[in-house]
């Protein structure tokens, strides 16, 4: 069964691509979020204790069984990198990564993360950290923290520019196992 990391900046498509990957490939898709936060509402707000989130990320992504695991776990997810078979990391320009955040931090909150809203204050915040990606230090997630973070990695990288709509990139991407090995192309 293959292990894929889908990577990116916040609003780069790792989710979507995740879905898409691991519903072709009939295995299940895992996100990094759904571990990292507690459910609460308003959402992503507390961090789930470091402990439990690793219980949890090992309960899922087992060795011996394939899944897709989207987002960014890299100070608390070592324990399962070695069993990526291959990691996709996503870039998009940031001005269209930018839009496309905002865009769904409206549709998915509506009036809540207007002027007054309960939401306003977190999202404004959360905008600000997902901008800083790209010029960021390794202390956050950031593109120098991801860069480095893949140049220690021992799976294959795929690099992709999600600027294609994610249907496109699921339907040109494809893995192949061969002698036990996994590989991944795309045919852009």
């Amino acid at each position: 069964m293959v292990r894929i990391h889908v990577m990116g900046a916040s609003g780069s498509g790792t989710t979507s691509l995740g879905m898409a990957l691991a519903e072709k490939l009939g295995i299940p898709h895992l996100d990094s979020d759904d571990f990292y936060w507690m459910p609460t509402d308003p959402p992503y707000t507390t961090p789930r204790e470091i402990g439990a989130r690793i219980a949890m990320l090992e309960e899922q992504a087992l060795p011996d069984d394939g899944w897709v695991l989207t987002g960014s776990a890299l100070k608390w997810g070592r324990s399962i990198e070695p069993f990526y078979h291959l990691i996709v990391f996503l870039r998009l320009d940031p001005a269209v990564r930018m839009e496309r955040i905002r865009k769904r931090e409206a549709a998915r909150y509506g009036a809540r993360i207007t002027a007054g809203g309960d939401m306003a204050h977190k999202s404004q915040a959360f905008l600000e950290w997902a901008e800083s990606y790209d010029t960021a230090g390794p202390e956050q997630r950031s593109l120098v923290a991801h860069e480095a973070w893949l140049s220690a990695q021992t799976a294959p990288v795929l690099r992709l520019d999600s600027i294609s709509p994610v249907t496109e990139l699921a339907e040109a991407f494809s893995v192949i196992r061969f002698s036990g090995r996994v590989f991944a192309f795309s045919g852009r």
